[in-house]
């Protein structure tokens, strides 16, 4: 084995170590990277040659996390890893969009980068490293790559900027974005943030940018040392010089005509479609010689160049002219307009229209029982507030069909998720599903997502914090001219043909989450500058559209919408109202129709109750704070006799809280038996609390002290009882009777005299009785 380490600080000290020529050698391309106890594994490989009549580049990216990497079981009946999670996806999505525009554009092989995890304690991130392990991968491998990148995470605590911040380090944090980048540009960015400035935001990637550059430049080592600073060489398309200036000179005009015209999307799609198909029939017509198979090659052809025409000229519109595809200028939003409760029973719901983008979305609230399960390997815990976007073909005009969710809507779905997520209150009790249906799309439909999303959730009466836009900048910038054109709310086309696509959501106050995709060189802080205050002007407009149809959210909600209420409880008495068995809480739940949850946490119980309608919530809570409630000494109570025993009754005086009613506390008079009293086991009876055991907190109830006392009622003494540990006073030892003595017998005279009067002699029994008793046989 040729195994090769090479080793790069972080700005705490901390190290990375990338290690290859000992894993998956069979690989094109394979690396070990390792970061404390966490290890990840990236492996490449590219076919050797591309699938014919491939045009675009075929890259896959897959990060998978093995659940023994944290000493885990995988969840579900067969115990094994299943498809990617949601984590997972977004993962592979962030590496996949740093690696692609760095690929040379005229290959077109397929490419597969897997990274998985294989060990993790908990205390680093494994997602900010993917990217720096896919990227060394493809350095140790002779796949063309133009520049290695990295990614790093950068976060702000305490107003310092961390890079790859620990999992503990992140409850502290305002800020936290993930950055890839060449050691000169900056070619992705998404993250979140607390309502930041746009100046606090280009010093975060500074900060990033400055740490990703040694990364690079050890990977350049890494190259030199391996010999893979030669790429294989391939040959992915046969090009005809000829054929494509021929396309430029009769198509450019016409298709620069048609930018000018500001058509809508359906109309400027066969408006250059039309001038494609004419050219064919032009140059089928002066080709007859061509065979149906070469003529056919030769429309591919016309294809590829005709797509850099139309995009020359849409490019050369905006930079010379200042005009965009829909006769826009580069700061212009497109109208927009906005309605609330379209829809009767969802708990919200809204429309958002911003051009030819639209969104359809609702809201739905619940209870703790809804909250989603999140059981990843490093993150077991659940989620409260949840946003999913859908994308069906229809909103494009497509006829196809639709095949589940996809990773670009799990993508889209979390930028708006982010972008909304901090401004529900952590307070709130209810559960937030919100749902954005896109029905028409043409640009920027995450972001019209975060604008509905916050028209619908003040529709369902969810107190914001403050609402929320979003915008989608674009930016046309020409290799070698230093003119360049930052577009405000950009068409799908612009993103398309342009060379940025930079996401930004925010309230009035700062930016909440951020995303952004590079596609040239050369993307300097000025421009990014520039592009930040711009999208700032343009959410201030959006936002003041959304405010003009819902203020403020509704102050009262929807009569469907179920009622929630939260108390909290002493931790001790959770296991009270739980029961044995949630014996307790279920027949709760059955007897006033609500859902009951209870959830530990801070060293108290929070108890949460739902039902459609307030009696119901009144009955649970009543009963849930009976049985939390302490009994007090002097208190009378309606108890229910539980069980009968010969010394008294066991009386339930509060929910799970027995006390003793002694045999003589029933009654005045004096019984014999419980059954005396017509006492029977399920009978109520009214009972006060006249004392509490300190020691073993048991409760001793009276029944008698509720009733009148009989006239003439004399109480008997009673010889006090020892304390626990006391002896009982005996009598002295003058006072005993003497060994062989007799004790002298109680006398019964009942009156003082006859005690007092001398003793009589003792009467002689008679002869004749003697002998009448002398007959008997005893």
């Amino acid at each position: 084995m040729n195994v090769i380490t090479k080793t790069v600080s972080l700005p705490d000290g901390r190290q990375i170590t990338i290690e290859t020529g000992k894993l998956a050698k069979q690989a094109d391309g394979s690396c070990t990277l390792r970061m404390g106890n966490t290890v990840l594994l990236a492996t490449v490989c590219a076919a050797k040659d591309a699938v014919p009549g491939t045009d675009f580049m075929p890259l896959q990216v897959e990060y998978r996390e093995q659940y023994a990497a944290a000493g885990r079981f995988p969840g579900g009946f067969t115990k094994r890893e299943g498809k990617a999670s949601d984590d997972e996806i977004l993962t592979c999505r962030l590496v996949d969009r740093a690696l692609r525009p760095l690929f040379p554009s005229d290959y077109h092989a397929e490419v597969f980068v897997n990274v998985i995890l294989f060990s993790a304690d908990g205390v680093d991130q494994p997602d900010a490293l993917a990217g720096f392990a896919a990227s060394c991968a493809l350095a140790c491998s002779d796949i063309p790559f133009e520049f290695p990148i990295s990614e790093v995470r950068v976060a702000r605590i305490n107003g310092e900027y961390v890079i790859n911040p620990t999992f503990a380090q992140m409850s502290e944090a305002d800020m936290d974005l993930m950055v890839g980048a060449t050691a000169d540009n900056i070619m992705m960015v998404e993250g979140e943030m607390k309502e930041v400035q746009e100046a606090d935001l280009l010093n975060a990637l500074k900060a990033a940018h400055a740490a990703i550059k040694p990364m690079c430049e050890m990977q350049y080592e890494l190259m030199k040392e391996l010999g893979t600073d030669v790429k294989r060489e391939y040959c992915h398309e046969v090009n005809d010089d000829e054929l494509k200036e021929q396309v430029k000179t009769d198509c450019y005009q016409k298709a620069y005509d048609v930018v000018k015209q500001a058509l809508e999307k359906h109309a400027r799609a066969e408006a250059f479609e039309q001038i494609k198909e004419e050219f064919k029939e032009t140059y089928a017509a002066a080709h007859a010689e061509l065979t149906e198979d070469e003529m056919e090659e030769k429309f591919a052809l016309v294809d590829k160049y005709y797509h850099d025409v139309e995009k020359d000229a849409m490019r050369r519109c905006i930079l010379d002219e200042g005009v965009r595809l829909d006769g826009r200028k580069t700061t212009d939003i497109r109208p927009i307009w906005c309605e609330v409760s379209p829809l009767p029973m969802p708990h919200g719901s809204s429309i958002f229209t911003r051009g030819e983008t639209q969104s359809l979305t609702t809201v739905t609230l619940g209870n703790k029982m809804d909250e989603k399960l999140v059981d990843n390997v490093l993150d077991k815990s659940y989620m409260r507030f949840l946003l999913h976007y859908n994308f069906p073909p229809f909103c494009t005009g497509e006829a196809k069909p639709q095949r589940g969710v996809g990773r670009r809507e799990i993508g889209h779905g979390h930028l708006a998720w982010r972008g909304l997520k901090g401004q529900i209150p952590s307070d709130f009790p209810y559960t937030v599903r919100v749902v954005s249906q896109i029905l028409e799309s043409n640009g920027s439909s995450s972001m019209a997502t975060v604008c509905a999303g916050t028209l619908a959730l003040m529709d369902a009466g969810v107190p914001m914090k403050k609402p929320v836009s979003g915008i989608a900048m674009g930016l046309i910038k020409n290799p070698g001219e230093d003119k360049y054109a930052v577009l405000s709310d950009i068409l799908g086309d612009e993103d398309h043909l342009g060379d940025m696509d930079f996401k930004t959501t925010g309230t009035k106050d700062g930016l909440t989450a951020t995303q952004m995709d590079i596609k040239c060189d050369g993307l300097s802080y000025e421009i990014l500058e520039k592009a930040l205050a711009q999208a700032k002007a343009g959410r201030e407009h959006i936002l003041n559209c959304i405010t003009d149809t819902i203020a403020e959210p509704r102050a009262e909600m929807k009569p469907q919408v179920p009622r929630i209420v939260s108390i909290d409880i002493p931790k001790e008495f959770i296991g009270a109202v739980i029961g044995p068995g949630g014996k307790i809480i279920q027949q709760m739940q059955e007897e006033t129709n609500t859902t009951i949850t209870i959830d530990e946490a801070d060293g108290v119980g929070h108890v949460q109750v739902s039902a459609p309608n307030k009696d119901s919530i009144d009955a649970a809570l009543a009963k849930i704070k009976a049985i939390v409630a302490i009994p007090e000494i002097g208190e009378v109570y309606d108890g229910t006799v539980r069980s009968i025993m010969p010394y008294g009754c066991f009386v339930e005086i509060m929910p799970g809280k027995d006390g003793l009613l002694h045999i003589s506390e029933i009654d005045w008079k004096r019984l014999e038996t419980v059954e005396e009293a017509g006492i029977k086991e399920g009978d109520h009876i009214q009972v006060k609390l006249i004392d509490i055991d300190q020691k073993t907190g048991k409760y001793k109830l009276s029944h008698r002290v509720l009733i009148e006392k009989p006239e003439g009622y004399v109480e008997r003494e009673r010889r006090p009882r020892p304390e626990r540990g006391e002896r009982r006073e005996r009598p002295q030892r003058g006072d005993r009777p003497q060994r062989g003595e007799r004790r002298p017998r109680p006398s019964f005279n009942n009156s003082e005299a006859d005690r007092e009067a001398p003793a009589q002699p003792a009467v002689e029994t008679p002869k004749d009785f003697t002998d009448a008793l002398d007959k008997f046989d005893f």
